[in-house]
């Protein structure tokens, strides 16, 4: 049997139909028809409990019912009217308005079917079920707001809100356990003790700097000194904002003296067991030698700029030292926060006490800025390392399998065959995808991954994962706020950087520790004065590890990082450069160019090239011609200029597909093209091996000076019995002084630079 047609109501009946478009749109019937009566209603009071919205089924029952008035018993019909029945009435109304609610019109069918049928119901129970259909539609509305990381449109706000898990990782609402309590008992007991008082983060946070002494850090230049350390080598310690002074690395790495959380001074050990060597083990020493110096500089809250860290070498050495840290700072800074809690809990509500100031205005306290996935991926595994204990785990470690899922890699995925240095195997190691970001909240004994920003002690992602979301201005979606309470920033591998896009780095420290747009639900009465000033960037910690001194990566130091405890700078200048690699016997020519500033040398480089090397290549005896050009804007400019003048050249970079490649390799073995133009960052990505190369020239100083080495032992590849007419040409100036040391040493850097000659010739190979 067909379904029957519900009455309509009598109210509604009664309606003409501007009446009930008018009631629609409006959601009220319009005053002109309203029916006055002439005896005074009288007003009712009602007392709500405080947990009104939860109240049980018992309470509702018992309570008496409401009046309902004309206004709410129309609306309640209107609601349960099936669509059906309303089709004549809505042959007047416009598109818009079924556009607007055909949405909510659907959600509230299967309701109005249902309620339709019974037709003794009265209009309060009408009116109830209405409300209820209200709340199930809202509840499922906030349902669908807690997880929505499956869905585009909300991707965004999932990644920096979190209502469902926001309470368990609140710092604001919970209090220290008792098991892991011991660092906040032993900081109550002994919070006048010179222990407490010579704690680094202590010191280094609690410090109040003077409104002078800020405004002296614009106006004066720095003062610098020089310090020699064992391992370390040559440091320039330099300071704006107090005279530096002399300090040398620990002679005994305790960990007590360290003030290490207490967690980590039973963790640490097993974790760095690894690089320890058997000496060191014996002497029960908990770091290496490097790893020594290098922390106490952290452990005092200066920036550092370490440029040898290497990929093959001491990366991991380097990496599980700066996430001792980072997890030291972040353990000590939530201890203090829920220590705090407990205080203000135990306290009358009307004392109003600045000593409870421990936070910022943003959660985030520690960027970590990595390049790729697998070096997240590394990083998240030492710090669980760090926080699980030597007996049984004590840490729950949540989304751990969508993680390994995510940043992990596939062994299968990685061709068989492929011969590449191991510099190169070591940096691209695993999942290589520079496109990420994940906030990592911890909190006692939980560590949770993928939490919202806003929600996060830990921030880890790339410069591309951190570009699309701080965005550029004029854009409509950016949200950059999560910056603002920066305290420790990390910037690992810099160097990779140069080979990424340098500009993603530039955008990042632009839009650090600035103010932000939005409260984002802060508690102005636990926020440091420093960050309310507007001086976090005067506290904030900078760490910068790369694998070459780079003037790119020097300028970020000098320009970027204003820590008032001062920047500590590795130096070390190399006395054997990469030339010495060269394996072939080949003559090197370096030849100087002239220019009077570092913006100027661009177009006078390319003048140099085209008016004095380039014509010495034009024969075709010099044929088989490599150009190695590092930068991307030269390579195209050059490339234009050779197909204006219609020479015979072909061309590889990273932008270029595999065919296009395998098609220039021949062209230029086969020696059918004269010119081969090849990128520094194609050499990066690919390491391919060009043969048949007769005449190198390097159209600037390569990036990376062990490039330098590989690219001219290629010339092995080509058929023996040439290597009379093999040539090599250099193009340098006075602005790449770090690089000429990095390709012929410092001695023979410093004659070509003081000399008066423009022309400098060595040979490599036998006859050296």
């Amino acid at each position: 049997m067909g379904k029957r047609k519900p009455p309509r109501h009598p109210l509604v009946g009664s309606l003409s139909k501007k009446q009930k478009k008018h009631l629609k749109e409006f959601g009220e019937a319009h005053p002109f028809y309203d029916k006055v009566s002439g005896r005074e209603e009288t007003t009712e009071i009602c007392e709500l409990s405080e947990n009104s919205d939860h109240s049980s089924a018992e309470s509702d029952g018992e309570s008496e019912p409401e009046q309902v008035s004309v206004y709410h018993k129309l609306l309640a019909t209107f609601k349960t009217v099936p669509d059906s029945n309303n089709e004549e009435d809505d042959e007047n109304e416009s598109e818009e308005s079924d556009e607007e609610e055909s949405d909510e019109e659907s959600q509230e069918g299967e309701d109005g079917d249902h309620t339709a049928g019974e037709e003794d119901e009265n209009d309060v129970q009408d009116q109830n079920e209405a409300k209820d259909t209200a709340k199930q539609m809202l509840g499922q509305e906030q349902a669908d707001g807690a997880d929505t990381s499956s869905d585009p449109k909300h991707g965004a706000i999932e990644e920096f809100t979190d209502v469902k898990h926001e309470s368990e990782f609140s710092l604001e609402t919970n209090f220290m356990v008792e098991e892991s309590g011991d660092y906040n008992a032993d900081e109550r007991e002994s919070s006048s003790s010179v222990m407490v008082s010579e704690d680094p983060f202590k010191q280094h946070m609690n410090k109040e700097l003077e409104e002078k002494e800020i405004g002296n850090h614009s106006a004066r230049s720095k003062s610098t000194i020089q310090l020699k350390w064992p391992t370390l080598g040559q440091l320039v310690f330099s300071s704006s904002l107090q005279q530096p002074r002399t300090f040398k690395p620990d002679k005994e790495a305790d960990l007590k003296r360290l003030h290490l959380h207490k967690t980590l001074e039973s963790t640490w050990p097993k974790v760095n067991s690894q690089f320890l060597s058997k000496l060191t083990k014996q002497n029960n020493h908990p770091f290496t030698l490097l790893q020594k110096e290098l922390f106490c500089i952290m452990n005092q809250y200066k920036d550092l700029f370490y440029p040898e860290r290497t990929a093959l070498g001491n990366g991991e050495e380097v990496r599980h030292a700066y996430c001792l840290h980072a997890v030291n700072h972040i353990l000590k800074a939530n201890a203090q926060v829920l220590s705090n809690n407990a205080k203000r809990r135990d306290q009358k509500p009307a004392i109003d006490n600045d000593d409870f100031r421990d936070q910022g205005l943003t959660r985030p306290k520690v960027l970590i800025v990595v390049p790729f996935r697998e070096s997240a991926l590394r990083v998240v595994q030492i710090f669980i390392s760090l926080l699980e204990s030597e007996s049984k785990k004590q840490i729950d470690v949540s989304n751990k399998k969508r993680f390994k899922g995510e940043f992990g890699s596939d062994p299968d995925e990685k061709p068989p065959n492929l011969k590449r240095p191991e510099d190169y195997e070591a940096v691209f190691a695993g999942n290589i995808d520079d496109h990420f970001r994940i906030g990592v909240a911890v909190l006692q004994k939980s560590m949770r991954l993928y939490a919202p920003f806003y929600s996060s002690d830990i921030i880890i992602a790339s410069p591309l994962g951190l570009r699309t979301i701080i965005g550029a201005e004029g854009e409509k979606k950016r949200d950059f706020d999560f910056l603002s309470s920066i305290e420790i920033l990390i910037i690992d591998q810099a160097d990779v950087y140069l080979m990424q896009n340098w500009e993603h780095i530039l955008h990042l420290m632009n839009h650090l520790n600035l103010l932000p747009l939005e409260s984002h639900g802060v508690d102005f009465s636990r926020v440091r004065m420093l960050n309310l000033n507007n001086w976090s960037k005067y506290y904030r910690q900078t760490l910068l590890f790369s694998a070459l001194q780079d003037p790119q990566i020097n300028s970020i130091f000098n320009k970027n990082c204003f820590n008032y405890r001062g920047q500590v700078a590795v130096r070390n200048v190399p006395s054997i450069g990469s030339i010495s690699h060269v394996v072939v016997q080949l003559p090197h020519v370096f030849r100087r160019l002239e220019a009077e500033s570092s913006i100027s040398v661009i177009d006078a480089r390319f003048q140099f090239f085209i008016d004095k090397v380039l014509p010495e290549y034009r024969d075709a005896i010099m044929s088989h011609t490599l150009i190695y050009i590092p930068s991307y804007f030269d390579y195209v400019r050059l490339r234009n200029y050779f197909k204006k003048e219609e020479l015979n050249f072909t061309h590889i970079c990273e932008y270029t597909k595999r065919s296009g490649i395998s098609r220039a390799r021949q062209f230029f073995l086969k020696g059918e093209k004269q010119f081969l133009i090849f990128t520094e960052r194609f050499h990066f990505y690919k390491r391919y091996l060009i043969r048949g190369i007769r005449n190198l020239i390097f159209y600037a100083l390569p990036t990376y000076p062990h490039f330098y080495s590989e690219v001219c032992n290629m010339l092995t590849a080509t058929a023996s019995g040439e290597e009379a007419t093999w040539t090599c040409t250099v193009i340098y100036s006075k602005y790449e002084a770090q690089k000429l040391a990095a390709v012929v040493g410092v001695d023979r850097a410093a004659q070509m630079l003081q000399s008066k000659k423009n022309v400098h010739l060595f040979v490599t190979g036998e006859n050296e």
